[in-house]
């Protein structure tokens, strides 16, 4: 499961741009609002885990 949510997170982060149409102008937002909410829900993870 992480490596297919790894793998989506890879693919939307790096190529949303051509899937979405995402402008020039809000791509750089979109991309940290994608990264942030990677990284706290991989910490969420790790605290609920363990």
């Amino acid at each position: 499961m992480v490596g297919l949510a790894a793998a989506i997170f890879v693919g939307v982060f790096g190529f949303g741009n051509a899937i979405f149409g995402w402008s020039e102008h809000t791509l750089h937002e979109v991309q940290t609002g994608l990264f942030l909410s990677f990284i706290l829900g991989v910490l969420c993870g790790y605290k609920t885990r363990g």
